[in-house]
């Protein structure tokens, strides 16, 4: 049985609301139940509301016309998706679907916009989540367009690195194919890259974990400024 309380302490956009407002939030939360695969919303569907994960991870992603997925995201726990399009009364830009067995937590629109309007602390929160995720995509855009693939990954593992407290030894949060898909490339040219960076001594690894040996090399990979 999820406490949504004590859930909704823990999530970013909720951070530092009294115990009353925590209680309204979590009236009009309700939880749903996902097996893997299974889409929760798709691309050009309305908004109807948006998404906290409880437990599990899900993907956001666009396929393009050649039928290529681009993963654009992937959320793990007490993280949000899909309130950029409920905001501006728009439709969602992309796909989510489960990438494991998940609970999702649902905040309806329309619920969720009169509690807002009686308290405008909460919109101020949700301002700065939508600003730290612009950022993310400016990133992504910037990736996608202008780096080659080893600076791509460098970058990623750099983003990885800088969210679990700089840590050197890293655990991917995706699989190999996940991840190529969100750097834009193959599995077959990301495994190159990884033997090449291995071989170079810039990294170690071993299945899904990854320990940094030459940060300094794998920053001025990421910066474009050497080659690999």
């Amino acid at each position: 049985m999820i406490d949504l309380m004590d859930f909704l302490k823990k999530v970013s956009i909720f951070s530092n609301l009294t115990d009353e407002q925590y209680r309204m939030v979590a009236k009009i939360c309700k939880i749903k139940k996902y097996n893997k695969k299974d889409t929760i919303f798709n691309d050009g569907d309305k908004a109807l509301g948006f998404y906290i994960v409880f437990d599990g991870k899900v993907k956001i992603y666009k396929v393009s016309y050649e039928g290529r997925e681009q993963i654009l995201h992937i959320f793990g726990n007490y993280q949000i998706f899909g309130e950029v399009p409920v905001f501006s009364n728009r439709v969602f830009p992309a796909t989510a679907t489960t990438l494991v067995d998940s609970e999702i937590v649902f905040i309806p629109k329309d619920e969720f916009i009169r509690l807002i309007r009686q308290h405008p602390k909460i919109a101020l929160q949700i301002i700065g989540v939508l600003s730290m995720r612009l950022h993310t995509f400016t990133n992504v855009i910037e990736n996608l367009s202008l780096k080659e693939i080893p600076s791509r990954l460098a970058s990623y593992l750099l983003f990885l690195k800088e969210k679990s407290g700089d840590k050197t030894k890293l655990e991917l949060n995706v699989n190999k194919s996940q991840l190529s898909s969100i750097l834009g490339t193959i599995p077959e040219t990301l495994s190159r890259i990884f033997t090449k960076m291995s071989q170079n001594k810039i990294l170690e690894l071993n299945g899904k974990y990854i320990t940094i040996n030459d940060l300094e090399k794998l920053e001025a990979i990421a910066e474009g400024f050497e080659k690999l």
